[in-house]
């Protein structure tokens, strides 16, 4: 069921950041005000003001994250609940759908390069 709730919810995020404009998306989307409410004051702009080389960029994550190549969404989502060593874990402050929002939103904008 949990899966289920999660392919379903990361489709609607898909649809939304394919059909609507990116510079909308970016700036409209709840997905977006997640990202500046919690992560965007140690990743700006997709950097990393604590470690520079672990950035939110598609070559890092690629490089940092275990099953980035093989479930993009899910690693993501596991390093946002779960953080790892100066990142903090969010599962007790963001709600899961925040949470698969701000995977999705990161994600989309790894591919795009920030």
């Amino acid at each position: 069921m949990r899966i289920l709730l999660f392919i379903f919810l990361f489709a609607i995020a898909l649809l939304i950041f394919i059909f609507i404009s990116p510079a909308e998306a970016a700036e409209m989307s709840d997905a977006a005000k997640i990202f500046n409410s919690n992560c965007a004051s140690c990743h700006i702009g997709g950097g990393n003001i604590l470690i520079s080389e672990k950035t939110l960029k598609k070559e890092a994550l690629q490089k940092y994250l275990e099953n980035y190549n093989t479930n993009s969404i899910e690693a993501i989502i596991h390093q946002v609940q779960n953080g790892k060593n100066a990142m903090p874990a969010f599962k007790s402050k963001l709600s899961e759908d925040e949470i698969i929002q701000v995977a999705a939103y990161v994600f989309q904008k790894a591919e795009q390069g920030w």
